[in-house]
């Protein structure tokens, strides 16, 4: 794909990723720091912290974490905005990237449905404040693409993640006929194509520029055993029991718990016997503190369900759907970063798994 700004652009972008690595690694520890001292001399006094309203009254006063939220909501509105931001830059590209999306790729590998109708409960936000949204501008999957690679500072790749989850899948259940869903231009999707190159594999999104750069990535990578297709993970048009595997990565919490509940079933319709439904998100640990720091991270990001998916049952909503060995458990997005001494913001990656 075509290289999109310059020296100023790239600096700009670096600058930006070494705040937010500062944020990350020495803001952050500080913050959680000082709520431990100040959680510890509330208990002393008899009021001791149960919960994030509790952490709230005791944190949304104070300078640093004041600090900190600034910094996590305008360092995300930097890398959009601004002389050499993501959008005016890719902008000033905006006819040779197009030109690159409306180049041929091989028949089947991209379906796109002109009367699709974008959720409401999708369009009314524009999520990690991308400007209008991923699935209004033709060129959105360009700038989230290039987005992307600074949501996870700390990784060595950014696609480590991807492959490390695939990983996880492929030990849990080998799939033959694999569902993404949610897959965005897909780079959640590609390590299943790349790892199961015997797999029939499906990405669904609702966004069609996402859609369309990952058509174009594959077929620039050769891949033959991936489709993608317009589709509502609530309604994929697809056969009742022809997956064995259904996964999504950093989906869900993008959703409404309604909507939640409406994805578990369409996954358990698609699901053959014994088929197996996974998905990577983010439930942060029982611990008040990082309850507060997840639900504010939502709203500085443009990510209002955050809060209500932590709220909902997730496993008794699955189990209401007869999925069966239903469990949640940690997932290590990076060597060491479950590791007591780990003392760095980081999302609490999260696995969900029921079996049919």
């Amino acid at each position: 794909m075509s290289s999109v700004g310059d020296r100023q652009f790239e600096a700009y972008q670096a600058f930006l990723l070494g705040c937010k690595l500062h944020w990350t690694g020495r803001i952050f520890p500080a913050l959680h720091a000082q709520y431990r001292d100040k959680a510890e001399r509330a208990a002393n006094a008899g009021t001791p912290v149960t919960d994030a309203t509790d952490v709230a009254k005791l944190m949304e006063g104070e300078t640093l974490y004041r600090n900190f939220a600034w910094l996590e909501r305008h360092l995300q509105r930097f890398k959009y905005s601004g002389r050499w931001g993501l959008q005016p830059v890719h902008d000033a590209a905006r006819d040779e990237l197009v030109a690159e999306l409306d180049a041929p790729i091989p028949e089947g590998l991209l379906e796109l449905d002109p009367d699709f109708e974008i959720p409401t409960y999708f369009r009314s936000v524009d999520i990690h404040q991308h400007p209008g949204g991923i699935w209004s501008d033709a060129i959105a999957g360009y700038v989230y693409e290039r987005g992307a690679r600074s949501t996870t500072p700390l990784l060595d790749r950014d696609k480590d993640l991807h492959y490390r989850f695939t990983r996880l899948v492929n030990e849990r259940k080998q799939g033959r006929r694999i569902l993404d869903m949610g897959c965005g231009f897909g780079k959640s999707t590609r390590p299943f194509w790349e790892e199961n190159r015997d797999a029939d594999v499906v990405g669904v999104d609702i966004a069609g520029p996402c859609l369309r750069l990952a058509a174009h990535d594959a077929a620039a990578a050769q891949a033959r055993n991936v489709r993608f297709l317009q589709r509502d993970c609530r309604r994929t048009g697809l056969p009742d029991a022809s997956r064995d595997v259904v996964t999504s990565t950093m989906v869900i919490h993008e959703m409404p718990p309604p909507a939640i509940r409406d994805t578990f079933a369409e996954a358990m319709r698609v699901l053959e016997p014994g088929g197996l439904m996974i998905h990577l998100d983010f439930i942060p640990a029982d611990d008040p503190f990082m309850h507060f720091m997840h639900y504010g991270h939502g709203r500085r990001n443009n990510e209002p369900y955050m809060e209500p998916m932590v709220k909902m049952d997730v496993k008794q909503t699955m189990r209401d759907l007869g999925f069966r060995n239903v469990e949640t458990f940690d997932f290590e997005e990076m060597p060491g970063a479950l590791a007591s001494r780990f003392e760095r913001w980081r999302f609490p990656w999260t696995v969900i798994v029921g079996e049919k």
